[in-house]
């Protein structure tokens, strides 16, 4: 059985982008993503359930520097071409050199700072294919993700989320980071992650009750949680 979620401050949201406790993080998250193979578990999920349709605009919410979504599009890339990829964060912090990797793929990729829920409100309806989710989800408390779900459904036709899996294996192992050479603000970040993670059908049953959209929500790997929602044709209808 699951621990309660229960959600924590996380100490890289609130350090400057230029602290050096942060610029360490960010580099240990880097670290981290691949060791838990995020970007394939993100990049398989959009593959698998988008089938014959190819997004022409990704969001990508909780960003970062954007460097995971840089790896999820290398993934992607051979079969999908002159993508718009919208790296959103409330920091500013995805660099030239990262855009141009993009660009090296034949993909577009437009970073835009603004806080999650003010830029969906805003967002015209058709302007967003798919939505995308690394390691974000697991800060909102459930009536804000409710809001955050609700207002995917009316934007996207395909999200997709790969977030912490809520166990108490994973949380312990989450503690032993040093020893891949994390800092502190990672490894208390990583604990509070998991703790804050998701299990069973958690995000699945904030989705709004509405016909027209499958649902996908399970354990992957050690350490992930995986949600994707699809339209389906009736949907669309």
């Amino acid at each position: 059985m699951s621990p309660p979620r229960r959600l924590e401050a996380e100490l890289l949201d609130h350090l400057p982008a230029d602290d050096p406790r942060a610029v360490r993080s960010r580099r240990d998250l880097k670290r981290v993503n691949a060791w838990m193979r995020n970007a394939n578990c993100l990049a398989g999920l959009l593959r698998s359930h988008a089938g014959a349709r190819t997004p022409r605009t990704i969001l990508d919410i909780g960003s970062g520097d954007g460097a995971l979504m840089l790896e999820v599009a290398r993934r992607l890339a051979p079969q999908w071409r002159d993508v718009t990829v919208i790296l959103l964060d409330q920091q500013s912090i995805v660099s030239d050199a990262t855009r141009k990797n993009f660009a090296a793929l034949h993909w577009r990729a437009e970073a835009v700072s603004a806080d999650v829920f003010d830029y969906l409100s805003r967002a015209p309806a058709g302007s967003i294919d798919a939505i995308t989710a690394n390691l974000f989800l697991h800060h909102f408390t459930e009536p804000q993700l409710g809001r955050l779900l609700a207002r995917a459904s009316e934007l996207a036709w395909l999200v997709a989320a790969c977030e912490p899996r809520r166990a108490k294996f994973v949380i312990e192992l989450s503690r032993m980071l040093w020893v891949i050479g994390c800092n502190e603000v990672t490894i208390h970040d990583a604990v509070a992650s998991a703790r804050a993670g998701f299990a069973d059908g958690e995000l699945s049953a904030l989705w709004p009750k509405q016909s027209g959209w499958e649902l996908r929500e399970r354990s992957a790997l050690v350490f992930n949680h995986c949600f994707v929602a699809r339209q389906t044709a009736a949907g669309r209808q």
